[in-house]
């Protein structure tokens, strides 16, 4: 005779799968699809993911179990991809996508570890982290294409104006503000989007405990194998990864330097050689001369490098020629740039200002001292300095600071004509305006002034035509001969764009240049990635054309070649220091004073 314990055989109205006809026989009924919501990934009434105790049983269709399974996959790919997403554009290849993780590993270990509610809670809160994460590697990517550099977490919020602008200057201010809704939308919906998959992923571990966990340690063997070997399928991307912290780490320390860097830059500013040079001493090697300074924008080395754009070369070579034979003599050399892509303001102040201003903190702290500019060393020597700023179409502040008695701004110049893509008016027309206002009367006195060029600017999508000085008037003439390029196709239409910046600066010199100019031209900035390629220098050719000798001699401890086409080769000096040896070559002694700090 057995045993058996009642409680352990279901009586008949306990079966689920069976029913009581009318005489009150037990009948075995039909079976019915019955399944624990945490079978399926569905989310029961207590909440996201499930729990570690037993969940009410849900009817679910077999659509519903597909769907379910559809949305753990696709949360499962967000959180892989958000992980291994690149912050760097050149590295978005397919193999960069299948690396491992140790953060993922680190957290799943983590989730397997807690009960309930507080593995629920850390599963959003990392999730959110992760796409704060996420976003901070778009925005990597966007700021390596477009400037070659990382998204600074403390100042670029500040060029999300000029951003907007610019996309509004080139397609218009209703498409700039449909993306810039789309963005915002974004930003919003990544954190959200992870912290709801992680949290839907948490529930599946536990579910699935024992197969997890084993999982879980078999990647971690398997990580830190593939990490002692160094195995990788993308170069410079180990299959072992820690891009996340890695990521965390480096922009923190850039949040920490930028905290330190307010005191570094005041410290700088302080010191000072030429704040105190009476005006008699100053550029006493330029006296009566008419200076102009112009900035090409986008005009880096690649543009007299790159065999892609031997045309340039080509044209400033036989230019060099052409003005050798009206009796002009021409160097060049390099500068590097403190940036690159855009954020021309920053080259600008660099160059003006003898320091180092890599980022809008240090150009703001800049604009708030009494620093002295080259426009001032030109004031106090009893020049009148002038700025022109074509693409500058509001109040400027600026120019008081660096010195310009007359500043003209987009619509000062009364331009008529056609718009180029992100450029308000061509060169030319800034150029032929800015002479016939400035040098083109009688006048008590030189001029410096500083021209700030925009036809080389992205999208390089119209160029506009050189035409003879004499017909431009309003500008109008400008709407014959415009170049073309698709937008895809950015590499031609830069090299459009700067031969035709080049060749206005040249005829501009051949047409009114004469024994009293002198030109200096540089360019402010490499383009963007896009033309360049990934890690581009960030030098920039700098040139000087006069038909002074003596002026020319100053420069000759500069080591610049003769010539308008740099070699690989040529000088190379940092922004910062141009214009200490400018002062110094056109001083009175050709030696730099001795620095007095505050």
């Amino acid at each position: 005779m057995s045993i058996v314990d009642p409680a352990a055989t279901p009586r008949p109205d306990e079966n689920p799968n069976t029913a009581t006809d009318p005489r009150g026989h037990h009948v075995e009924a039909a079976p019915t699809e019955a399944v624990d919501a945490r079978d399926t990934g569905a989310m029961d009434v207590r909440g996201a993911g499930g729990d570690d105790a037993a969940s009410r049983p849900v009817a679910v269709t077999p659509r519903r179990r597909i769907v379910a399974r559809v949305v753990t996959t696709l949360a499962a790919v967000l959180v892989l991809v958000t992980f291994t997403l690149p912050n760097r554009p050149w590295q978005l290849e397919p193999g960069a996508f299948l690396r491992i993780p140790l953060e993922a590993l680190l957290l799943a270990a983590l989730l397997l570890a807690l009960p309930g509610r507080p593995r629920r809670v850390v599963a959003a809160l990392a999730g959110g982290l992760l796409g704060l994460v996420a976003v901070v590697k778009v925005g990597d990517l966007g700021f390596y294409s477009s400037l070659g550099r990382p998204f600074d977490l403390v100042l670029d919020w500040s060029l999300l104006d000029e951003a907007f602008t610019f996309v509004a200057e080139s397609i218009g201010r209703p498409g700039a503000i449909a993306i810039a809704l789309g963005v915002g939308l974004l930003l919003l919906a990544v954190p959200l989007l992870t912290a709801l998959s992680t949290v839907r992923l948490s529930g599946l571990l536990t579910r699935h405990r024992t197969g997890s966990t084993r999982a879980v340690a078999t990647l971690v063997v398997v990580w830190a194998v593939l990490a002692a070997f160094g195995v990788r399928i993308v170069p410079a991307m180990p299959l072992a990864d820690t891009n996340a912290t890695i990521l965390v780490q480096e922009h923190a320390a850039e949040v920490r330097d930028r905290l330190y860097d307010r005191q570094v830059f005041a410290d700088e500013v302080g010191v000072d050689p030429f704040r105190d040079v009476p005006a008699d001493q100053l550029l006493t090697g330029l006296r009566d001369k008419n200076v102009i300074i112009a900035f090409v924008e986008s005009y880096g080395r690649d543009a007299v490098t790159d065999a892609e754009f031997a045309a340039i070369p080509r044209m400033l070579d036989e230019s060099a020629g052409r003005l050798a034979t009206a009796g002009f003599a021409t160097r060049s050399g390099f500068l590097t740039s403190p940036t690159i892509g855009g954020a021309s303001w920053l080259a600008h102040a660099t160059l003006l200002s003898g320091l180092w201003v890599d980022n809008n903190q240090r150009y703001r702290n800049l604009l708030a001292t009494d620093r002295f500019t080259l426009g001032d060393a030109f004031q106090r020597a009893s020049w009148r300095t002038v700025g022109v700023m074509p693409a500058v179409n509001q109040a400027w502040p600026e120019g008081a600071f660096y010195g310009y008695e007359q500043f003209y701004s987009g619509p000062d110049l009364d331009y008529q004509g056609p718009k180029f893509a992100f450029a308000p008016m061509p060169d030319q027309f800034a150029i032929h305006r800015f002479h016939e206002r400035e040098l083109a009367g009688p006048r008590d006195r030189p001029v410096m002034a500083e021209l700030a060029l925009v036809s080389s600017h992205s999208p390089w999508t119209k160029v506009p035509s050189l035409v003879d000085w004499d017909t431009i008037d309003d500008g109008e003439v400008f709407r014959r001969g415009i170049i073309g390029t698709p937008t895809a196709q950015a590499r031609t239409g830069y090299r459009h764009s700067i031969s035709y910046t080049l060749r206005t600066l040249i005829s501009y010199v051949e047409t009114y240049g004469d024994d009293d100019t002198v030109l200096v031209f540089v360019g402010d900035h490499q383009p963007a990635p896009v033309v360049t390629g990934e890690n581009p220098s960030h030098d920039v050719p700098i040139h000087i054309v006069t038909r002074d000798q003596a002026v020319l001699q100053r420069t000759n401890d500069w080591g610049w070649q003769d010539g308008l086409t740099p070699d690989p080769n040529a000088p190379v000096w940092p922004m910062n220091e141009f214009r200490d040896r400018f002062l110094t070559a056109f001083g009175p002694t050709g030696s730099r004073p001795q620095a007095q700090p505050r």
